[in-house]
C-alpha cells in the first residue's frame, strides 16, 4: 500500500500546481493592453491634476510641502518634495509625463514601470489629501507590475528582443497582482455584506440621489429604482463572487469579467468617483487569457477584417520602433546580476507577505477566542489587526515601510463608504463678513443662505478632486491646519476677487438625508448643518454668525 501512495500524492500535487498555475496565467497581449492603459492613466492624470496646479501643488496653494510633512506620518517618499519652486514641479510633471510615454510604446519597460510607480508615489504624497481608493489600487498594481514581463509584446523592447515572444506568464508575480484585484473585491463585499441596505437592494437607488457624485446618466438611470434593486444586487453577489475570477478559466471567466467590466463603466457614466472605474478597469482585464484573444480573433474574421491589412500596418511599427537606438549592456555579468536583483526583490516580497500574514492571522486568533473579554468579536479583532500592524517588532516595521512608499494595504475596501452606503447629499457654506459688514458666503461667492448652491450639487466642485480635498477638509476640523490652510487661502483670495477683504468665517458643511421617497426631491429632505471650523482673517478673531437653523 505504501509504494502506490507516494506516487499517487506526487500526482495529485503536480496537478494542483498546474491548475494554480493556468488560474494565475496572463497572456502577454493583455500585459501589453496593460502596459499601455497604466500609461495612458498616468497621462490623463497629469492633465487633470494640471487644472488645479496653483492650488494643489504648489506652497502658493491650499497644500504646501509643511503640512503634508507635519500631518503625515511617517513622512511620505516623494520627489516632489525636493523642491519648492513651482517651475521645477512643473518640470517635474513633465518628466512624470514623458516616462509614462515611455511605458506605453514598451522602451525599456521595466525601469520606465519602476520610475512610474515612483513618480506615481510621489505626486500623490506629494499632495495625499486629494487621493481616494483609486489611487491606493493604481499605485499597488503597479507595483506588482514591476515584476512583471509588461513589454514582452507591442512594443519596442520586443522588436529589440528578436526573437518570439512568450505567450504567457504564470507564477508569483502574476499571482500577486491578480490576487490584488480579488482581494480587493472580495473584502469590499464582505464589508457589503454587513449592510442590510446592500443586502436588500437599496443601496444603488439611494445612492444614485447623491446629486454631488451623480453626473452624465446618472439622473437617467435613478428613474429606475426597480432596475438599480437589481442591478446592486448583482455587483454584490459579482463581488463576494470574485474568487471565481482565478478558479474559472476560459469563457466562463470571460463572461465574470465582461460583468465587471460593464459595472465599471456603469460606474463611470453616473457617477462621479474619479478614475476609480478606469483604474479598476485595467485590473481586471488581466484577467483575460487566451481564449479571449482567439475569441477576438474569430469574431474580427467574421466582421471581414483582413488579418493581413493590420499585419501590415503592425510591420510598418516594427519597423519604425527598430529605429529606436538599442541601448543595452551586453555583459553576461551584468544581465545575470539583474535576474538575481528581480528574484531577491521578489523573494523580500513575498516573505514579507507571509510574515505580516501569519503574524497578524495569530494574533487575530488569539484576540477571537479570547474568552476574558467583554468585547464584542468585530472590535477585538479590528484591536488585534491595529495592534500588530502598530506595535509587533517587524509587522510594524513593514507596515511603515509599505506607508511611506504608498503601497500599504487597506485592511478594508470600503469603496463607496461601506459597509452602509452613503446617503446624504453633501454641500459645503463658508458664512463670512466682509469690511462693510456684509454677510457672504464666501465658499460659493454669494450673499449669505444656506439654501443648496446649485441643483447638483457635484457642480460646487471644479473637478473631482476638489470633492475628496473637501472630505479632508472637513475632516480636519479642529484636529490638523487642513482647514486653516483653505481658510486663510479664502480670505487672501477673495479682495483680489472682490475688492473687499473678509474679517472672519466659518466652515459648515450641510447634509441632506436621502430616503426612497426624497431621491429625486430634494426640497423635502431633512437637513443637519455642522460647524467644523471658524477662522478670523489675518489678525481678526473668529466672529460670530447667525444660526443657520
Amino acid at each position: 500500500m505504501g509504494p502506490a501512495t507516494v506516487p499517487s500524492l506526487s500526482e495529485s500535487s503536480r496537478r494542483l500546481r498546474a491548475r494554480l498555475r493556468r488560474g494565475v496565467r496572463i497572456d502577454t497581449r493583455t500585459l501589453a493592453v496593460f502596459r499601455v492603459f497604466a500609461g495612458l492613466l498616468v497621462v490623463a492624470d497629469l492633465f487633470l491634476r494640471s487644472r488645479n496646479f496653483g492650488f494643489f501643488y504648489t506652497s502658493d496653494g491650499v497644500v504646501p510641502q509643511s503640512l503634508v510633512l507635519e500631518t503625515v506620518s511617517p513622512a511620505p517618499f516623494s520627489v516632489y518634495h525636493l523642491t519648492t519652486d513651482p517651475t521645477l514641479i512643473a518640470a517635474l510633471l513633465g518628466l512624470q509625463g514623458l516616462i509614462a510615454i515611455q511605458l506605453i510604446v514598451g522602451y525599456k519597460t521595466r525601469l520606465a514601470t519602476v520610475l512610474t510607480f515612483l513618480f506615481v508615489v510621489s505626486l500623490d504624497h506629494h499632495n495625499p489629501f486629494v487621493l481616494s481608493y483609486a489611487d491606493t489600487l493604481f499605485r499597488l498594481l503597479l507595483f506588482w507590475a514591476i515584476f512583471l514581463p509588461l513589454g514582452e509584446r507591442w512594443s519596442i523592447d520586443a522588436v529589440h528582443a528578436d526573437r518570439e515572444p512568450r505567450a504567457s506568464v504564470a507564477g508569483v508575480a502574476s499571482a500577486l497582482i491578480l490576487t490584488q484585484m480579488v482581494f480587493m473585491y472580495f473584502t469590499n463585499g464582505l464589508i457589503k455584506s454587513q449592510s442590510d441596505v446592500w443586502t436588500g437592494g437599496d443601496a444603488a437607488p439611494l445612492v444614485m440621489g447623491i446629486d454631488e457624485m451623480t453626473f452624465l446618466l446618472g439622473d437617467t438611470i435613478g428613474q429606475f429604482p426597480t432596475l438599480l434593486e437589481y442591478g446592486g444586487l448583482l455587483w454584490f453577489w459579482m463581488l463576494l463572487s470574485s474568487p471565481l475570477l482565478i478558479l474559472l478559466r476560459g469563457r466562463p471567466r470571460m463572461l465574470l469579467v465582461g460583468l465587471f467590466v460593464g459595472g465599471h463603466l456603469s460606474f463611470a457614466v453616473t457617477v462621479r468617483i474619479g478614475a476609480f472605474p478606469y483604474v479598476a478597469l485595467a485590473g481586471v482585464l488581466l484577467f483575460l487569457q487566451a481564449r479571449f484573444w482567439d475569441d477576438l480573433a474569430a469574431v474580427g474574421r467574421r466582421l471581414g477584417i483582413d488579418p493581413s491589412r493590420l499585419a501590415a500596418r503592425a510591420s510598418r511599427l516594427e519597423t519604425l520602433a527598430g529605429r529606436v537606438p538599442d541601448v543595452r549592456v551586453t555583459d553576461d555579468r551584468f544581465a545575470t546580476a539583474r535576474e538575481r536583483v528581480y528574484t531577491l526583490a521578489l523573494g523580500v516580497v513575498v516573505v514579507t507577505i507571509l510574515f505580516v500574514t501569519v503574524v497578524v492571522a495569530f494574533n487575530v486568533g488569539v484576540a477571537a477566542v479570547d474568552g476574558e473579554s467583554d468585547e464584542p468579536l468585530e472590535q477585538r479583532v479590528d484591536g488585534a489587526i491595529d495592534e500588530t500592524l502598530s506595535e509587533t517588532t517587524g509587522v510594524a516595521h513593514v507596515e511603515t515601510t509599505a506607508s511611506r512608499l504608498g503601497i500599504d494595504q487597506p485592511i478594508g475596501w470600503g469603496v463607496f463608504a461601506g459597509p452602509d452606503p452613503r446617503t446624504t447629499d453633501r454641500y459645503y457654506v463658508f458664512p463670512a463678513e466682509t469690511e462693510s459688514g456684509d454677510l457672504v458666503d464666501a465658499y460659493n461667492e454669494r450673499p449669505l443662505t444656506f439654501d443648496r448652491p446649485h441643483d447638483e450639487l457635484q457642480k460646487q466642485h471644479d473637478t473631482y478632486r476638489e470633492r475628496f480635498y473637501m472630505n479632508s477638509v472637513r475632516r480636519g476640523g479642529y484636529s490638523n491646519d487642513i482647514p486653516d490652510m483653505m481658510a486663510e487661502h479664502v480670505c487672501e483670495r477673495w479682495p483680489e476677487e472682490h475688492d473687499e477683504e473678509l474679517v472672519s468665517l466659518e466652515m459648515y458643511v450641510v447634509e441632506e438625508e436621502i430616503t426612497h421617497d426624497t431621491v429625486d426631491d430634494p426640497e423635502h429632505r431633512d437637513r443637519e448643518f455642522d460647524r467644523f471650523y471658524r477662522h478670523g482673517c489675518g489678525d481678526n478673531e473668529p466672529g460670530s454668525f447667525p444660526s443657520p437653523e
